[in-house]
């Protein structure tokens, strides 16, 4: 439910939509095979799935919503948490459904009892996952602000360390401490840039 944060937009969105494809694919499976399947138990299940078809894609676009605006940088990753959190209820709607369609099937009376706890359940369920993804989201903000504040400490101790040159000829020990800063520079830049994506 929760995206890697290492994981560029791209590859959240084309991960997603395969999700969904594959989805899609399994759906037209399932329907196809019920003209060569003579289970009543299989074509119970077909019908139990084509009935909640748009709940199960309605979950899927809400917690691919909620996983795009994740990969985003901070201000506008806000609203990730309350949009998985939107989708953790309508995740716990389509679990009682599970359990109607069981009780409906078995013939055991446990829907009701559940359908119960769902009162205590869901507002549980929502603020956790609520809670959950603002934690993460500050400690993704405070862990980048001490990765900032400790390249900065290297970088002026790295500037301290460069002896002060009296004259314009360049020694290679000089030399030697540029490269060492430039490279140095790149290769937290580069870093940077792969965790923007």
């Amino acid at each position: 439910m929760w995206p890697n944060k290492q994981h560029s937009l791209g590859w959240i969105f084309v991960s997603r939509m395969i999700g969904i494809l594959c989805f899609l694919i399994v759906v037209v499976l399932a329907n196809i095979l019920t003209f060569y399947v003579a289970n009543p138990l299989y074509h119970a299940g077909v019908d139990f799935l084509n009935l909640n078809f748009w709940l199960l894609m309605l979950i899927g676009i809400i917690i691919f919503i909620g996983d795009i605006f994740g990969a985003f940088p901070f201000p506008m990753n806000l609203p990730a948490p309350i949009i998985k959190a939107i989708g953790s209820v309508f995740i716990i709607a389509f679990v009682l459904r599970v359990f109607q369609w069981v009780d409906t099937a078995t013939g055991n009376n446990i829907y009701h009892y559940f359908w119960l706890l769902s009162f205590v359940i869901v507002p549980v369920v929502f603020i956790v996952v609520l809670l959950a993804g603002y934690y993460e989201i500050i400690c993704d903000l405070w862990a980048k602000a001490k990765i900032r504040d400790e390249s900065d400490t290297v970088v002026h101790a790295a500037a301290n360390d460069l002896p002060p040159s009296s004259s314009s000829v360049k020694s290679w020990d000089d030399v030697g401490a540029e490269l060492r800063m430039m490279l140095y520079d790149l290769l937290h830049r580069f870093r940077e840039e792969i965790r923007r994506r």
